[in-house]
């Protein structure tokens, strides 16, 4: 069975903002929603683990439309794990004190659009 997204780890340093696939892709460019949802998240300094998913009308993700890139600008980022904030390496901490770090990074909403946890 294949995945149906796209894992995906969003570090942000300052204004730049990269999407790097498992294999070193930089995806920043293809999948615009993304990048400009992690600008709008108020800490600047930060390392996200998650997938990047298109949901169908049906509200399940559909591989095959993001596999076509015929909705690129619609993919969206669904969040599940926060490595680094503000520049502190958080990977040996408790996954539940990493998730909830990332809860608080994503509490305010004004990004909504494009990054779920």
């Amino acid at each position: 069975m294949r995945s149906s997204n796209y894992p995906l780890i969003v570090p942000r340093e300052g204004k730049r903002v990269r999407l790097f696939t498992r294999n070193g892709f930089d995806w920043s460019d293809r999948y615009p929603l993304i990048t400009e949802a992690a600008l709008r998240i108020r800490n600047t300094s930060f390392v996200i683990d998650g997938e990047a998913v298109l949901l169908g009308v049906d509200g399940i993700s559909d591989f095959d439309g993001l596999h076509s890139r015929n909705h690129n600008d619609e993919v969206q980022f669904y969040a599940f794990d926060m490595l680094v904030t503000d520049g502190d390496d958080i990977r040996k901490l408790p996954l539940t004190m990493r998730k909830a770090n990332l809860a608080r990074l994503l509490a305010r909403r004004d990004h909504a659009a494009g990054v779920h946890l």
